[in-house]
């Protein structure tokens, strides 16, 4: 089984369900989130106190990927960039299983752990850094 990973283009606030309504606080948080995943070849949303999260942390940087981390719990917009990247993955919820963490290579949403690990495992992760920048194996 093979996971698409999405264009970061392809999410517009309106898919989000973030209409034009809704306020500066979602608008905001969209664009600090486009902001943050254009920054490296592979972008990890995490919490600093979540085992998953290290997990996938783990894996990126034993393969010899240098991530960037954004630690939502110690940012001071964390919770803003959380609930759009729930909504993102259209989790039910803050407390939602498999919503963090988030990870994106090549600016593309690959999703939550158990969509990088169904990558690794079907060996499609290593083609994606490849093209990303971020392996040169």
């Amino acid at each position: 089984m093979q996971y698409q990973t999405e264009s970061w283009g392809s999410y517009k606030m309106s898919n989000l369900g973030f209409g034009g309504d809704v306020g500066f606080a979602a608008d905001t948080s969209l664009l600090r989130l486009e902001t943050m995943v254009a920054e490296s070849a592979v972008v990890i949303f995490s919490v600093s106190t979540c085992c998953m999260c290290h997990a996938v942390k783990g894996l990126f940087r034993g393969m010899g990927v240098s991530p960037v981390v954004h630690e939502l719990d110690l940012h001071p917009y964390g919770g803003d960039i959380q609930r759009a990247l729930i909504r993102l993955l259209g989790c039910s919820g803050a407390s939602s299983p498999g919503a963090l963490p988030v990870v994106f290579i090549g600016g593309k949403l690959v999703g939550a752990m158990d969509r990088v690990m169904a990558s690794h495992i079907n060996g499609s992760l290593v083609p994606l850094l490849k093209d990303a920048g971020a392996l040169w194996l």
